[in-house]
């Protein structure tokens, strides 16, 4: 099954956060580094609704899932 290609901006939106690159930047840098024994969805940054949305995002391996794995590894490293 062919996945849809998600920006990185529209996962943003998705989630309701501001999808304007500086904006991104401001959030990965405020929000990051998250560290690696504490899985994406269970971050401190995410409200429930957010963090339901990636945590089906990642076990289904839904059309959302490549670009939550962009977001996993930028929260990782900032």
């Amino acid at each position: 099954m062919e996945h849809p290609d998600h920006p990185f901006t529209e996962l943003f939106e998705q989630l309701g956060l501001a999808s304007d690159p500086e904006a991104i930047k401001r959030f990965i840098e405020r929000n990051g580094p998250i560290p690696e024994e504490i899985a994406l969805p269970d971050a401190a940054c995410w409200n429930e609704g957010q963090a339901e949305f990636l945590r089906e995002a990642i076990e289904e391996d839904a059309d959302w899932a490549e670009v939550v794995d962009h977001l996993n590894a930028s929260l990782r490293k900032a």
